[in-house]
């Protein structure tokens, strides 16, 4: 009886140590947070976030969602083997004037709450272009 006991509790230990072992598929961010820092109206809308399949499973991204219709995601669709990186392309409509205070939700396959990104920045209006005058004060008209 001791012996089938001692089996078990040695059975149960290595049971539940590999079962902690295998951690699956793990996004991991290189930063959660996406700066567009202060930018004119009208300019480039994409900027991109990396990560990192830091699990021992293939990660899915199942969907990804922004806060409005002004932030759209782009993520890869195929899965992401363990080891390997990728990025998502973040698409914010740069023709609203203001502070960019936006999120983005990336679901995946890791069976946990989703990741959000922070999406940070403030669109100002474009700066005139200063015409250059001729001698006499006119505006130089190319001539």
């Amino acid at each position: 009886m001791k012996f089938s006991l001692g089996i078990l509790v040695a059975f149960a230990f290595l049971f539940s140590s590999t079962a902690f072992a295998q951690s699956g598929p793990v996004m991991t961010f290189e930063s959660t947070t996406v700066d567009y820092g202060e930018i004119e109206r009208g300019s480039e809308r994409i900027r991109t976030v990396s990560f990192t399949n830091t699990g021992d499973a293939p990660l899915v991204i199942t969907n990804a969602r922004g806060s409005c219709g002004c932030t759209v995601p782009d993520w890869p669709k195929e899965p992401i083997m363990p080891g390997e990186s990728s990025s998502l392309s973040i698409n914010y409509d740069t023709n609203r004037l203001g502070n960019i205070n936006r999120t983005i939700r990336v679901s995946t396959n890791e069976g946990s709450d989703p990741h959000v990104l922070l999406i940070r920045g403030s669109v100002v209006q474009q700066k005139e272009q200063e015409s250059v005058p001729k001698k006499d004060g006119n505006l130089f008209d190319g001539n």
